[in-house]
């Protein structure tokens, strides 16, 4: 688990970065995170995160599709066979 130092103003880039996937994953508020006050490209980055992550939401099916769905790929994975290997040239 990374901790997080939100009151250390000394904290680096990298370290912050580090540390965005658990921050994002607990969905923690990072508005107020020191680090963002003090550096405008992790508040870009972060700001641009939370966009793509709002708009990945968007993409999300409305229904789940049907069982008969995921077993017509499970039967095609099964009945695809892997091509042997092309044998090698010779000089």
């Amino acid at each position: 688990m990374i901790v997080m130092r939100s009151l250390d103003k000394t904290m680096t880039c990298s370290e912050f970065q580090d540390a965005l996937p658990e921050l994002f994953e607990s969905q923690s508020d990072l508005a107020g995170h020191e680090h963002l006050k003090n550096c405008e490209n992790c508040a870009a980055l972060v700001r641009d995160l939370e966009y793509i992550a709002s708009q990945a939401r968007l993409l999300l099916p409305i229904q789940d599709p049907s069982p008969a769905v995921w077993d017509h790929i499970q039967q095609a994975i099964r009945q695809e066979k892997p091509e042997p290997p092309a044998p090698a040239a010779r000089k």
